[in-house]
Order: structure tokens, then C-alpha cells, then sequence
């Protein structure tokens, strides 16, 4: 018999929700524009068996990947299970065989050996597949119209790392995408590879390297002329996982860096350059860009670890308030003789993660970002759980051309997932277009998409298009036209 544990993780909100199916147009309160033509698809771990270790965290769940097909002014709901071969490994079974997060050492010995990787941490799409990834393991294929799973893949054999990004870019003027793994070599190594991927899903170039130590790399950023990596200590190594410590955990002590490679084909790893500055956390990237030699980087940064689930390696408490997030910019000048940074711009007071920027500046300097926001000064009521730890109850705009900032707050019963940029035609100015989100509805046990004209967020959804199930607190989605994902024509049940 199933039973899945009595913790934050597995009840509330965050109750597995483990069902696939279909549910073709849905009901909408609003209008969807006739033009909006493609699929939003996101990814919400999801564990399809109870841990094998009596708790979890939400990171190690099984990935499920949800489509919203949008197609005639109506929008179609397909979802389906990432077959990882964890996956098929665990539905064999009947039973989870694999332990704790990203540690090997707990796993049943039946499956030692095998790919570890749970898929389930975004949904991309490039060259008309679906990359569904997970940064401990190499990309897993999927089919964009049926969400059928392909296998994993390593590009014709080319790919010698064992890991891939869970954020590739797509380079705006080639179409390539960039991409990079860490711990490379195996877990815990400081080896690091960087990928570029043409749209025809060739890989043109793997190059190697070593970054100072070994800590989570979740995301980074391109430019024109770069690819950029910051390197924040939460660390890991095999000695914590021999303690049954977690995988990763915040160390104070340490300084952070930005390794900036060059992008031109002849470059190697000796020609990657190491700026260093004082302690802080940043994950994710909403955009770099060069101008000349001088490098520009956005990221959220907190003074302190965001996660409490992979705490201080030195055994002080999580401090809420040191984990508040704000959109601040890195500038390092390849020029220099320095290694330091050339300057830290906090860019907004809104305490935010998960930006978002319209795709097609990635890598140029831009001027429109969404991001996640916690307002404090809006009323929260979680009798139904906060479905993510942190209650990120507000939408929110910056204009970097005028300052301006707009913010929409989502209701004292509810909370929003990350928001996605759909532009309204290839050719549409920066901007010009939607956003895209979840909200999760926590007292009703129930998920609505939103649907926003993206530079007019404050006046509210256009859209609402409801979904009669709960989705899980998912981590990070992408637009496809339907032209990009084998959508046309427009398919049925």
C-alpha cells in the first residue's frame, strides 16, 4: 500500500499529484488572443512513489511535464511523466529505489550505476524536440505534440560530459544552443564543460575546464562574445554525502566568482578569466550582455543562502531575511589587470527570483524583465500551504530604459509560479507581447493559468484559464510556436 510521508513536502499544496490525461479546452474567464498559436510547456517535480528514505525535498521529485496548447482562442491540457530511467527503473518496481538527493551512496543496490536524473527541472525546446532536464544528467528527448519520451541523449555520441544545464540559451543570431554541465567528470568534480548545439541538434563544440571549487551551478548567462558563469559556494562533496549530509551547503567563508569564456572557436580554457567578490548567493540569470570588453551580468542576489534544505556547512540558522532576493548587476571588464569586480548595481528593491526577460534579446543588452516578487506589504492567508516555501504573491515588471516598475498581486489565498514571455509575432518589438503563469489557487486545491498583455501587467490578467487539478509548485517553463514544436495543424484528442 502507498503512503507518502505526513511532512511539508508531500502534504498541502504540495500533495503528489502523479496523474497524466488530457483535458481538451479548457475554461476560460477572459479572452485568449486568436493569434496566440503554440504550447507553453513547464516542468513540476512530482514523485510518483513515497521516498524510499521516509522524506524528501521538493528538488528530487519525479518530472512531469505539462503542455498548454494554444490554439483557435482555446487551450488544450496535455500532461505526461518524463520516462527517465529512473523512472521506468521505480514503475518497474512498483517502489522508489533511489535515495536522497543527488547521493548515490543511498540508492538500492539494484540500480547502481544508472543514470540518477529526474527531468524535472525545465522544459525547453529546440530544433522541434523537447529537452526535458535535469542539471545531474544529460538531456531527456521528448515529443512536443504527444509528450512521448524519446530516451536520453548525448547528440550522436558527441557529448563526453555526464551532466547538461537545466537553462541552455538559444544565441538570438545563430539559433545555437548554449549550454554547459558541471561536475562533468562525475559527482562532486570541479570539471565543467561548455556546449554549443545547433538548431539541426548537432553538437558543434564541447570545450573543458575546471572552475574554482565545486558548488550547485544552476544557471548562467551569454553575450555576443561570452559565456558566463557564476560560482556561489553552495558547495558539496563526497565527504558530506558519506555523513548522509545534503548534497550541497552554504559556506560563508568563501568568495564568489565569474568565470567569463570566450564564445569565438579558438578559444580554450586557458582563455577563461576568474573575477572574484565577497560572499553572497545568486542563482538564476535574467540576462549578460558585452559591450566591448566590458561584461554585464543580472542576477538576484541575496546576502545569504536561499535554501534551507541545504543549510551552513558551519551550523548557523537559516535567516529568512538574509535570503530576500533583489535583481543586482555584476560588471567585470576583460581589459582589466584586475580580478575584481568593476561594479555591484543593486537594479530594484522588489525582493524577487525566477526572472524572465522576451527570449530573443538573450545575450544583448535589453530592457523589459518579469520576475517573481514577494511583496510583504500584501496580506497572506495559507491555510491551504504555501505550495513552495516561499510565498511569492506578486508579479512584477522593470523597465531598465525608464525605471519604471509596475507589480500585480495574485490574492491572500494564493501564490504564482514562474512567468514565461510571449512575444506576438517573431518580428514583434521587445516586449511586445504576453505573459504567461501559473497561480496556485491554495484554498480551492486547484491551479489557474494566467494569461497578461506583458507590458501591462497592473491591470490584471487578460486570460484565466482554469484547470480543474492541482499542479504541483513547478520550477521553470518555455513558449514554443507551434511552427517550433510540430504544432501545425492543430491536433485533437
Amino acid at each position: 500500500m502507498t503512503h507518502f510521508p505526513d511532512t511539508p513536502s508531500f502534504t498541502g499544496f504540495n500533495t503528489p499529484s502523479r496523474f497524466e490525461g488530457e483535458i481538451m479546452d479548457l475554461d476560460v474567464i477572459g479572452e485568449i488572443p486568436p493569434q496566440l498559436n503554440g504550447a507553453f510547456y513547464r516542468v513540476q517535480p512530482d514523485p510518483q512513489f513515497p521516498p524510499l528514505l521516509g522524506d524528501d525535498i521538493a528538488f528530487n521529485g519525479d518530472g512531469n511535464i505539462s503542455m498548454f496548447h494554444f490554439h483557435d482562442g482555446k487551450c488544450d491540457y496535455r500532461q505526461r511523466y518524463a520516462r527517465t530511467d529512473k523512472f521506468i527503473a521505480e514503475r518497474n518496481a512498483g517502489r522508489s529505489l533511489f535515495g536522497a538527493y543527488r547521493n548515490p551512496l543511498t540508492d538500492d543496490p539494484s540500480v547502481k550505476g544508472m543514470y540518477r536524473g529526474t527531468a524535472n527541472t525545465n522544459a525547453f525546446v529546440h530544433g522541434g524536440k523537447i529537452y526535458a532536464l535535469k542539471e545531474d544528467s544529460p538531456p531527456v528527448v521528448m515529443d512536443p505534440r504527444t509528450l512521448d519520451t524519446q530516451g536520453y541523449t548525448s547528440f550522436g555520441g558527441k557529448m563526453t560530459g555526464q551532466t547538461f544545464t537545466a537553462h541552455p540559451k538559444v544565441d538570438p543570431d545563430s539559433g545555437n544552443m548554449i549550454a554547459f554541465g558541471y561536475a562533468s567528470k562525475g559527482i562532486c568534480t570541479k570539471d565543467m564543460t561548455y556546449y554549443e548545439i545547433s538548431p539541426e541538434g548537432e553538437l558543434l563544440r564541447e570545450l573543458w575546464f575546471e572552475v574554482p571549487y565545486y558548488c550547485m551551478m544552476h544557471d548562467f548567462g551569454i553575450t555576443k562574445d561570452y559565456a558566463v558563469f557564476h560560482v556561489v559556494p553552495s558547495i558539496g562533496s563526497i565527504e558530506r554525502l558519506e555523513k548522509g549530509l545534503p548534497h550541497f551547503g552554504f559556506d560563508t567563508t568563501l568568495p564568489i566568482y565569474l568565470g567569463v569564456l570566450p564564445r569565438r572557436e579558438e578559444a580554450t580554457a586557458d582563455d577563461i578569466r576568474w573575477f572574484t567578490a565577497p560572499n553572497c548567493f545568486a542563482s538564476h540569470v535574467m540576462n549578460a550582455w558585452n559591450e566591448g570588453t566590458k561584461v554585464y551580468f543580472d542576477t538576484p542576489v541575496a546576502k545569504n543562502n536561499m535554501f534551507p534544505f541545504f543549510p551552513d556547512v558551519h551550523g548557523a540558522p537559516f535567516n529568512p531575511m538574509e535570503a530576500a532576493s533583489f535583481l543586482t548587476r555584476w560588471t567585470v571588464d576583460m581589459a582589466s589587470n584586475s580580478d575584481q569586480f568593476e561594479a555591484v548595481t543593486r537594479l530594484t528593491d522588489m525582493i524577487g527570483e525566477f526572472p524572465r526577460i522576451d527570449d530573443r534579446q538573450t545575450g544583448r543588452k535589453y530592457r523589459y524583465g518579469w520576475l517573481l516578487v514577494i511583496d510583504p506589504q500584501q496580506p497572506v492567508d495559507l491555510k491551504g500551504g504555501s505550495a513552495g516555501g516561499y510565498v511569492m504573491n506578486t508579479l512584477g515588471l522593470i523597465d531598465h530604459g525608464t525605471g519604471r516598475e509596475q507589480k500585480w498581486w495574485c490574492g491572500p489565498t494564493s501564490s504564482l509560479q514562474e512567468p514565461c514571455f510571449i512575444p506576438r509575432s517573431k518580428n514583434a518589438p521587445e516586449g511586445d507581447g504576453w505573459i504567461v503563469q501559473l497561480c496556485n489557487r491554495l484554498e480551492e486545491h486547484r491551479s489557474d493559468l494566467l494569461l497578461f498583455d506583458a507590458l501591462d501587467i497592473e491591470k490584471g490578467p487578460i486570460a484565466t484559464i482554469k484547470l480543474p487539478v492541482r499542479l504541483r509548485f513547478g520550477l521553470h517553463g518555455n513558449w514554443a510556436d507551434a511552427s517550433d514544436a510540430g504544432l501545425e495543424p492543430a491536433f485533437t484528442a
